[in-house]
């Protein structure tokens, strides 16, 4: 397994977290230099806080991780594409590599032009993407219920 696919399974763990706290099921991970040194997924219900995003909390370990606020040399692996808050944090964190699973075409951030990610930031889009996308979709299924 090639390591895009193995650190988007260790997105999909924090997304199945997420789910399990009733939590929008969306995971993230930062890895610099080979290995995890972050992970976060959604936590707005539980801290009560709109910006409490996967990459949010992610990014924040990373940064704290590494002693510093910039990710050039990081990526960032999630479950769906994100959300413009989301997309700006990493450009002012300057995010070296982003990975995401799912698109979404209602909310992501590649709705906007310009980019709102920083231009050095290389994007990586689809790995895992049906097995991502099921997962948020199986979750609001069953809260419609």
């Amino acid at each position: 397994m090639n390591d895009d696919l193995r650190f988007m399974q260790e997105a999909l763990k924090e997304a199945r977290d997420a789910a399990a706290e009733g939590e929008i099921p969306i995971g993230a991970v930062v890895v610099s230099r080979g290995r995890v040194i972050a992970r976060g997924h959604n936590m707005t219900e539980r801290l009560q806080d709109a910006t409490a995003h996967a990459e949010m909390i992610a990014i924040t370990a990373a940064t704290e991780a590494i002693g510093g606020k910039y990710l050039e040399e990081c990526t960032l692996y999630v479950t769906v594409e994100p959300c413009p808050m989301c997309a700006a944090a990493m450009h002012w964190s300057q995010l070296g590599r982003l990975v995401y699973g799912a698109a979404d075409p209602k909310r992501g951030y590649s709705l906007f032009t310009p980019s709102l990610l920083h231009p050095k930031t290389e994007v990586l889009s689809g790995p895992l993407s049906e097995e991502c996308s099921a997962l948020v979709s199986d979750f609001f299924k069953e809260r419609r219920k």
